[in-house]
């Protein structure tokens, strides 16, 4: 680490993205190693910015955050056992190592996510209207949670485990 140490002193007075390229073409570090070594020469030990799904909440526009505390209520009422947890920087239910469902903002839209493309494909068919991707599917900020939907698709998560 000291040569990584000392490579950093070299350009520390440079600006972020210029740090970030520099590892990169001089070193071939990919994006994720070279952003740790930016960030931990700057004094940052940790990329956690929530440390609970409640912090993530309260910094999230006010109607995303509505939404998505109705998504994670049905789906804890329905799978007790699941545990609402920060990962990655976003709200995750996990039961026990694995993730079965996790969500995200954007500003047009939230992404839910059952952390396999296997589990999309199975519930497709009552997905339609929505803009779906390989492992995520787009809901309008304000969706008018469908928990139907929701439920299928963690227990369509929770049977690939």
């Amino acid at each position: 680490m000291k040569y990584w140490f000392k490579i950093m002193a070299t350009i520390k007075d440079k600006k972020y993205p210029e740090q970030i390229a520099h590892l990169r073409e001089n070193y071939g570090f990919s994006q994720a190693h070279a952003n740790a070594l930016v960030m931990f020469s700057r004094g940052s030990t940790t990329t956690r910015k929530f440390e609970t799904p409640s912090d993530y909440f309260k910094s999230i526009d006010p109607v995303q955050a509505k939404t998505l505390r109705k998504v994670f209520r049905i789906l804890k009422a329905k799978y007790p056992e699941l545990e609402l947890v920060t990962a990655w920087n976003q709200p995750m239910l996990r039961k026990g190592t694995h993730y079965v469902f996790g969500a995200s903002v954007a500003k047009n839209h939230i992404l839910i996510a059952p952390f396999d493309a296997e589990v999309i494909r199975k519930i497709a068919p009552q997905l339609k209207g929505y803009k779906v991707n390989k492992k995520t599917v787009a809901v309008p900020n304000d969706w008018k949670v469908d928990e139907k939907i929701l439920i299928n698709m963690v227990k369509s998560a929770l049977s690939q485990k």
